[in-house]
């Protein structure tokens, strides 16, 4: 299914609602099966050639939508953003860490069943002209007003969403329903991570417009899944976020400056070979490896600060008491028990 087709818009981004007569009213999507679990990224030594394969197949089966992050990235961001967290709040996340980094890819999911879910994972900011693209309104309102509610939709709403989803997980945590905020969690850590990817901010997102096809899943996928041990990350702590939308705007517009330097590099480490073979991909690596590692470290951050101020908007609400829960999800193995020990949380 390609972005460009997309058409109609189903999210009712920054608490706005779309007109009836331009398109269904935004309903966020149920949970689905998720992707198996890889556990922690610390570094475990290189993987054996047949196991690298198996992942590499996993990942491109599963992204069969070509968005750039595949599985493996957006597990690693979910899983580095707890750790930005402050004491107060860090507990209740470590707690459920498995289960963050296991519904880190459900968007991918419900693209499947949700015809105006791919819109919600990109921005075509190329689209409304020069960089820094100074006559696209950060107001959901005023770009359907000076642009229109379906050119606004094909082009992508990903920064509207964050908002939207920074939003529901606040109101989750308002009310008490940490079942729904860690799922909140782990989907706006997705949308989050999208927004810090250079090939979710421009139409050439698979530099098909340069002749470079394929460039999401060298970029977002193999890269990734061959040398991710190495990276490293390295995100900040987690701060407030001001504004959740306008901070997605300046997110894309960062990421969207590296766009250029990601088509270069690809494109110079191919010469002079008849394939991307590992010859092309030791060379990418090499020379735009520090990007992607870079941006894997700002998407933790960003992800784990969009937590931390729901939280705070949220009143700062304490965590519930689950020595009893947390018991039997030990005895199950569900639940690492140094986990749970480091935190005190069993007496």
């Amino acid at each position: 299914m390609a972005r460009s087709t997309i058409c109609g818009l189903g999210v009712g981004a920054a608490g706005l609602k779309p007109r009836a007569s331009e398109a269904p009213k935004y309903v966020f999507p149920q949970p689905v099966t998720p992707f198996e679990h890889e556990g922690s990224n610390e570094l475990r030594g290189v993987r054996t050639l047949a196991m690298l394969v198996l992942e590499l197949v996993f990942a491109l089966l599963s992204c069969s939508n070509a968005l750039a992050w595949g599985p493996k990235a957006h597990r690693l961001i979910n899983d580095w953003a707890i750790e930005t967290l402050p004491p107060e709040i860090r507990g209740f996340f470590q707690a459920y860490r498995q289960y963050l980094v296991e519904h880190a890819n459900d968007p991918d999911e419900w693209v499947k069943k949700d015809r105006y879910e791919l819109m919600r994972h990109y921005i075509f900011l190329d689209r409304y002209g020069r960089f820094p693209y100074l006559s696209l309104p950060h107001s959901y309102k005023q770009a359907q007003q000076e642009y229109g509610a379906g050119r606004v939709a094909r082009n992508g709403v990903l920064p509207w969403q964050i908002g939207e989803y920074s939003l529901k997980m606040t109101n989750a945590l308002k009310a008490r329903n940490w079942d729904e905020a860690r799922l909140d969690a782990a989907v706006l850590g997705y949308y989050v991570a999208d927004a810090r990817d250079p090939l979710h901010t421009t139409e050439n997102y698979d530099g098909q417009l340069v002749e470079q096809s394929g460039l999401e899943t060298r970029f977002g996928i193999v890269l990734i899944a061959r040398y991710a041990n190495f990276f490293m990350v390295r995100p900040g702590d987690a701060v407030k976020i001001d504004d959740p939308t306008e901070y997605a705007f300046q997110t894309v517009l960062d990421a969207n400056t590296w766009v250029n330097r990601v088509l270069w590099t690809d494109r110079r480490s191919r010469q002079g070979l008849v394939d991307y073979n590992d010859d092309y991909y030791d060379r990418f690596y090499t020379q735009i490896g520090s990007t992607a590692a870079r941006a894997i470290s700002e998407a933790a951050h960003d992800t784990g600060s969009y937590w931390y101020t729901a939280w705070l908007n949220a009143g700062r609400p304490s965590p519930p008491e689950r020595q009893i829960s947390l018991r039997s999800a030990v005895r199950k193995g569900s639940i690492d028990l140094t986990i749970v020990l480091d935190h005190d949380m069993l007496r």
